[in-house]
């Protein structure tokens, strides 16, 4: 079952140019996926950003592909 992002992803004009970031903080959605894409564990991941929770990566995740579907849903 997937993470309901929406209390965990914000967008604030003013912080990191509008992009998606967890809760408010100045880490993005894209920074996250990018440490996993680069072959980072989540346990990697949280123990360089302490601040961070299991719970904040699968919103990332969970971000990603529904704004996946969305796209595909577009084209369709």
């Amino acid at each position: 079952m997937a993470v309901n992002y929406q209390n965990i992803i914000t967008m604030e004009p003013g912080k990191r140019g509008g992009k998606p970031c967890i809760r408010g903080m100045r880490i993005t959605v894209y920074d996250v996926l990018s440490y996993l894409a680069s072959g980072m564990t989540y346990e990697e991941i949280l123990s360089d950003f302490p601040y961070l929770t299991q719970n904040d990566i699968l919103a990332c995740l969970s971000y990603a592909a529904d704004r996946e579907r969305q796209m595909l849903m577009m084209q369709a």
